[in-house]
C-alpha cells in the first residue's frame, strides 16, 4: 500500500494491518490504535499522541510502549488501576491514581510508599 488513503483504508477496516505497512504516517497509527488498541506493538517509536490514543483503547496497550511518560501512565491506569503492572518504576502519582481506581492494584506496586498504602486503607475503611 503505497498512498495513505489506502492505509487508512486498511487500518480502518482491521487496525492491526498496520503491521505490513512501511513507515505509517502518524495519521494511519492513530487510526490504526482507534480500531484495534493493540495494533500500538507494530509501530516503531509511536508519539505521545498515538500512545494516548491506544491506552486510551486499550488499557494494556502500554505493556507495548517503550518508556510511556508519566502522562500516558496516568491516562492508562485511569482506565484500569491494575495496567500498573505493566510500568517499570511508576512515580508515587501514577501509583495513587492506579490505586484510587482499584485498590488491588497496589499488589503490583513494589515497596509502595506509606502514603499509597494509605490511601488503599482509606478506599477499602
Amino acid at each position: 500500500m503505497e498512498n495513505e488513503k489506502e492505509q487508512l483504508e486498511a487500518v480502518k477496516n482491521n487496525g492491526d494491518s498496520i503491521r505490513y505497512i512501511d513507515n505509517p504516517s502518524e495519521k494511519v497509527q492513530l487510526q490504526a490504535v482507534k480500531n484495534c488498541g493493540w495494533s500500538i506493538r507494530h509501530i516503531d517509536n509511536p508519539s505521545e499522541k498515538v500512545q494516548m490514543e491506544a491506552v486510551r483503547h486499550w488499557y494494556t496497550a502500554i505493556k507495548y510502549i517503550n518508556n510511556p511518560s508519566e502522562k500516558v501512565q496516568l491516562k492508562s491506569v485511569k482506565n484500569l488501576g491494575n495496567s500498573i503492572q505493566y510500568i517499570n518504576n511508576p512515580s508515587e502519582k501514577v501509583q495513587l491514581q492506579a490505586v484510587r481506581k482499584n485498590g488491588f492494584a497496589i499488589q503490583y506496586i513494589n515497596d509502595p510508599s506509606e502514603k499509597v498504602q494509605m490511601e488503599v486503607v482509606k478506599i477499602w475503611g
